[in-house]
């Protein structure tokens, strides 16, 4: 039936996968017959319940590469690739009802999960959830229904504590993030009047320098000044007779004027007798 069916080679490998879980299928059903230890049957069937989840999950893994090459495909392609989709779900469900009346055969009332999505949709298949429902007592039910509800309400309780959680964060953030954006607008403030000292402490240094230089010119000035008058009073000191130094205003004239003008104050007075 596949042979002359037009496949993508993956579509060919799914079916290929799916044709040998099918053959397994049919060959561990007919073992069970043969075994007669009800533990090995009830491994066997888990076994083949194995096997049948692998299956349903080739068959919609054939379902999503199908829907995505249905607009590149002609319309009788389409046709026969979803015909033998639908020949893959029903040969499954066929083992689906075989595995049941095997299970119910053994006694088990423990339910064996296959189908905990069904084959084309993503919940519980109505008729997995009937069967469950009828296999148990009321009282199970009850307790079965009491059991989600406290579930529920944990995971309740529990997506409240997370948003509680995530909007406590959120404020503690935005606390933060007001916050630095003051201290860094203050920061901004302070480096404004730092860099504007800055400028006023260089005009000062420049200020003060040129006034240490006219300082340091006029004590130089002062300093020969004193020294030249030292030197002038030393040479007069050490040769009154130089001619070439001509005398300093307030100092006594040399000794030898002195003598001259006390022998005319006396030549004077004895002329006066």
């Amino acid at each position: 039936m596949a042979s002359d069916m037009p496949m993508t080679p993956e579509l060919e490998q799914i079916d290929g996968e799916i044709q040998d879980i099918f053959r397994a299928l049919q060959n561990g059903f007919q073992k069970m017959d043969k075994i007669k230890d009800s533990n090995r049957q009830a491994k066997q069937l888990e076994e083949l319940t194995g096997k049948m989840k692998e299956c349903k999950r080739l068959i919609k893994e054939f379902d999503r590469i199908l829907k995505d090459e249905e607009s590149r495909n002609p319309p009788e392609v389409n046709k026969q690739l979803n015909d033998r989709k639908q020949y893959m779900i029903k040969e499954l469900n066929s083992y689906v009802t075989l595995r049941k009346t095997y299970q119910s055969s053994l006694g088990n009332n423990k339910r064996v999960e296959l189908f905990d999505m069904g084959a084309g949709s993503s919940e519980p298949t109505a008729e997995d959830n009937i069967q469950m429902a009828s296999a148990m007592s009321n009282q199970q039910l009850i307790d079965s229904g009491r059991n989600q509800m406290d579930q529920t309400d944990e995971a309740i309780a529990r997506s409240k504590m997370v948003v509680a959680q995530t909007v406590e964060v959120g404020s503690q953030t935005a606390t933060t993030l007001t916050q630095q954006t003051e201290q860094m607008k203050r920061i901004g403030n302070e480096l404004d009047s730092v860099h504007f000292s800055l400028k006023k402490a260089s005009k000062l240094v420049k200020e003060i320098g040129r006034q240490v230089a006219t300082d340091k010119c006029i004590m130089g000035l002062l300093a020969l000044i004193v020294f030249g008058v030292i030197a002038i009073i030393v040479v007069k000191i050490v040769n009154p007779h130089n001619k070439s130094i001509p005398d300093i205003p307030g100092m006594a004239p040399p000794a030898q004027n002195f003598q001259t003008n006390r022998r005319l104050l006396s030549t004077r007075s004895f002329r006066g007798l």
